[in-house]
């Protein structure tokens, strides 16, 4: 199967690029589909700060779920493929049951009256 940005997803014969994590390509793929010139553009396009995309190119910042969001509004792509160019293979994602639950010999909230 063939995804919007021509990549074979079922290709076993996959080069290790592929399989790591990099957003350079995600960003890169983005630029070059929506016709832009630089990073700059591509911020303005995603309605980010400058150096939000240049934290997100030099790995100090993640690919966080809005802005992945904001990538499918504008690209057209789906979510699949834009975490699929950026090297994300999970096939779901889970939270913990531990990021819900109150912190062990926490006294409770209080009530407001």
């Amino acid at each position: 199967m063939t995804n919007q940005v021509g990549i074979d997803m079922n290709s076993d014969s996959e080069s290790d690029e592929l399989l790591q994590y990099n957003p350079n390509r995600l960003l890169d793929t983005l630029i070059e589909n929506l016709r832009l010139k630089n990073d700059a553009a591509l911020s303005r396009a995603l309605e980010v700060a400058p150096p939000v995309i240049s934290k997100i190119r030099h790995h100090r910042l993640p690919v966080g779920a809005s802005l992945l969001i904001r990538m499918h509004e504008v690209s057209d792509l789906s979510i699949r493929d834009l975490r699929y160019l950026m090297g994300d293979r999970r096939a779901k994602f889970r939270i913990s049951d531990k990021q819900f639950k109150p912190k062990e010999g926490a006294a409770p909230a209080p009530k407001e009256a």
